[in-house]
């Protein structure tokens, strides 16, 4: 692929508690996954993220979670698919005023954590993400997501002017069931994290679940977006439909592996801009 987005998971800073190095990640990304409050982030911290990102013209998405601030949304929570499209809509509506308050819009959608992953497989929690992103798509004030797409060969599925995209694991149900509803599904691949054989994240609980060596996830990165091939732990050569890499806030070394990721996509002639 000649073009991919940088994007970052980040505003996960809480009252007078800081996480990670936000202005100099968005020096890096084109996109930037902030958080709404449930699994980190405060209104403050939202607003200053976003005024932060469209300072330099980074793209902005809601990274919404399962109300889980204690666990950093990383433990799964049984809500009901009412309740948990309410969660999401609440979260998506919430940085959309801080948004429209810094003259900026949202654009996408990313779930966090135990969400994202449960996505992957559960149709319930799938499809109450989906069915929030679809209705608020209609109002979201962001630039025109019909571009985007999970893999190299133009657009793939909807996501008409102010629609918001979301941005998923390859192959997961919430990809599949957001297609279906017309929304813009958007491919990613992770830089820091391993991968299992069939293609899911190796759970953070195991070892070498996290990637920390910047030149490692930098080759594994250029590999990808010059072949779109990604070893899993395994050895199994994957080819994940993604046009997107995830580079976490909160991994250790944070900037320095986002830096060196896109000195070595740059290097490779790749073009790094935001999917939208």
């Amino acid at each position: 692929m000649s073009t991919i987005d940088l994007n970052s998971d980040i505003g996960e800073s809480f009252g007078a508690w800081t996480m990670g190095d936000d202005e100099a990640i968005l020096d890096v990304v084109t996109s930037a996954n902030i958080a709404c409050g449930f699994h980190a982030g405060d209104p403050s911290h939202m607003r200053r993220t976003v005024r932060a990102a469209a300072a330099r013209g980074v793209t902005i998405g809601a990274h919404v979670s399962y109300r889980d601030l204690a666990g950093f949304g990383r433990r799964f929570v049984d809500a009901s698919p009412d309740e948990l499209a309410d969660d999401v809509i609440y979260q998506i509506g919430a940085l959309q005023g801080m948004a429209r308050a810094e003259g900026a819009g949202v654009t996408y959608v990313k779930p966090h954590g135990a969400l994202y992953n449960t996505i992957v497989h559960h149709e319930q929690h799938a499809r109450a993400v989906v069915d929030a992103v679809r209705a608020l798509g209609g109002a979201a004030d962001a630039a025109d997501a019909a571009g985007a797409n999970d893999g190299p060969g133009g657009p793939d599925g909807a996501g008409g002017s102010g629609a918001l995209a979301l941005l998923l694991l390859p192959g997961s149900r919430a990809a599949e069931l957001a297609r279906e509803a017309g929304i813009a599904v958007i491919g990613e691949a992770f830089a820091d994290r391993a991968y299992t054989p069939s293609g899911t994240l190796v759970p953070r609980r195991e070892s070498g679940a996290v990637i920390e060596d910047p030149r490692e996830v930098a080759e594994r990165m250029v590999r990808f977006a010059t072949s779109g091939e990604i070893e899993a732990t395994d050895g199994t050569v994957l080819r994940p439909e993604a046009t997107s890499i995830c580079l976490h806030g909160d991994t250790p070394g944070a900037v320095d592996l986002a830096r060196a990721v896109r000195r070595g996509l740059e290097d490779a002639g790749v073009d790094v801009r935001s999917f939208a």
